[in-house]
This record gives C-alpha cells, sequence and structure tokens, in this order.
C-alpha cells in the first residue's frame, strides 16, 4: 500500500486527507493519505522515508513551503518561480518539489469567471501560498499591491517580483480584489484588523478553506461585497497533485464540495 501525507504546523485543521482518501476510494487505489504535525527539525527525515520509497508523496502546509526546498534534488520550474514547494514526489530517484497552488489558483479564479486583467489586487500577507498567488495573477494580467504585518517577508517578496508594490500593514488602498492570504481566519475570533468600511462591490477572496466563513468574509459579505473562500482553490490544487501521484485526474464535482461542506 502506498502511503501518502501532508506536512504542517498546526495541521489539524487540515481536510486534504478526507479529500484525498476519498479520491483513493473512487478510483480503487491501493493508497492511504494522512496528516502530520511537524517541527522544521523533523522535515529531513521525512524526506529521506520518500527516498527510501516508505512515503510516495508530500503535501506541504504552513509554514513549510519554503523551509523543505533545501531537501530537494530538483524543483518544476513553478516551483523555482515562486520558491514555494507545495507537492513532493520521487522520480528517477530524485526527489521533485513542485507547485500545484499557482494551477489551483488560476483554475479557482476560472470557476467563478473572474477575469483578473487590469484589475488591482490587494494582497494580505506574505507566508508561503503569496508567491504562488502573485505569479497567478501576474500571468493574467492583474496590478498587485501587497501588505503584510511584517515588512521584511513583503521585501522578500520584492526580490521575486520586482514590480510588487508594498503598502504598510492596516493601511488600506483602493482595490477591485481583496485576499486574506494571512493565517487569521483559521481561528474562529481571528480578526484582520482593517478597516474596509468604505469599499463596496469588490471580490473579497479568502485563501483560508477550512471555515465556510471567515470574519474577514464575514465583514466582507456585511459591507456589500461578493465573497469566495478557497475551498475551490484547496480542489484545485489537490486535484493536480493527485493526477501527479497517481496519474489520474479525479472528478470536481458536487460530490466533492458535499464532502467538504460536511465539516
Amino acid at each position: 500500500m502506498k502511503k501518502y501525507l501532508v506536512i504542517g504546523n498546526p495541521i489539524e485543521h487540515s481536510l486534504s486527507p478526507k479529500l484525498h482518501n476519498f479520491w483513493i476510494s473512487q478510483n480503487n487505489l491501493d493508497a492511504t493519505y494522512n496528516k502530520m504535525l511537524l517541527d522544521e527539525r523533523n522535515i529531513k527525515e521525512i524526506i529521506v522515508e520518500l527516498k527510501k520509497d516508505k512515503i510516495s508523496g508530500i503535501n506541504v502546509t504552513v509554514p513549510f513551503k519554503k523551509t523543505v526546498i533545501q531537501f530537494m534534488d530538483q524543483l518544476t520550474p513553478v516551483a523555482k518561480e515562486t520558491q514555494s514547494v507545495n507537492t513532493i514526489y520521487k522520480k528517477e530517484n530524485k526527489i521533485i518539489g513542485g507547485n500545484t497552488d499557482v494551477g489551483g489558483f488560476e483554475c479557482a479564479l476560472k470557476h467563478i469567471n473572474f477575469d483578473a486583467r487590469d484589475k488591482k489586487v490587494f494582497i494580505l500577507g506574505a507566508g508561503g501560498v503569496v508567491s504562488s498567488i502573485i505569479l497567478t495573477l501576474k500571468k493574467m494580467g492583474a496590478k498587485i499591491v501587497l501588505s503584510n504585518r511584517t515588512k521584511e517577508k513583503a521585501e522578500n517578496l520584492k526580490k521575486i517580483f520586482s514590480d510588487l508594490e508594498i503598502v504598510d500593514w492596516g493601511k488600506t488602498i483602493d482595490f477591485d480584489v481583496v485576499i486574506n492570504a494571512t493565517s487569521l481566519g483559521l481561528k474562529q475570533e481571528d480578526k484582520i484588523g482593517i478597516d474596509f468600511g468604505e469599499y463596496k462591490n469588490k471580490l473579497f477572496y479568502d485563501v483560508i478553506y477550512n471555515r465556510e466563513k471567515t470574519n474577514f468574509i464575514l465583514e466582507g459579505e456585511k459591507l456589500g461585497n461578493k465573497v469566495e473562500n478557497g475551498k475551490t482553490m484547496f480542489l484545485y490544487q489537490a486535484q493536480l497533485a493527485f493526477e501527479i501521484w497517481h496519474g489520474i485526474k479525479p472528478k470536481i464535482d458536487k460530490k466533492v464540495f458535499q464532502l467538504l461542506n460536511n465539516d
């Protein structure tokens, strides 16, 4: 039986095992998928398990999408460009770091028929998934402004994307879309702490997927804006990872959305 994992810290919120095991069962595969809470010092030994074929594939979530890079033999072009890895696999005896977040986010925007061309997108956060969001939006022709609580992390992203505009945390700008890519929202009491009172008829997009309505989403809704959580992005990035590992593109249909909505 092949073993697959998602690693992160925290990890209890992850719905990846529920989704992947559903697809594994649906496609009659001899495999299992679990989640594992790790400290940074444990990453190397998990990669060794992959090298020894004791594990067949790994998904990576907060906060290890950059940390794992040092343990890879090779990065896919997208992972290299974003300096972010969320899917790891073995190919020709090499450990490959891949990125399905870019494709997942692009598919998610297409799913809601959103055209990003010439739109002004305000991103909150500078964590592991943000470089993937930026690359996707750049490919789609958007203008991007970013704000992060720790400005140094925002400046590090500017080293990768030189045309990125950065504003101080707490400052608001005019935008067409605002994306919460921080971890604020994983807990029910989490609040962004930015005043969006004057913005209406915009899109409020929260990358967090395991809660239907974070406080960020609720605020956007209350102000009369369109809202979207990260569930669709989560599904599409998982679909791409599943295809890399198993050579099968699993279905994203009503059954799958219902499966996640039960949580």
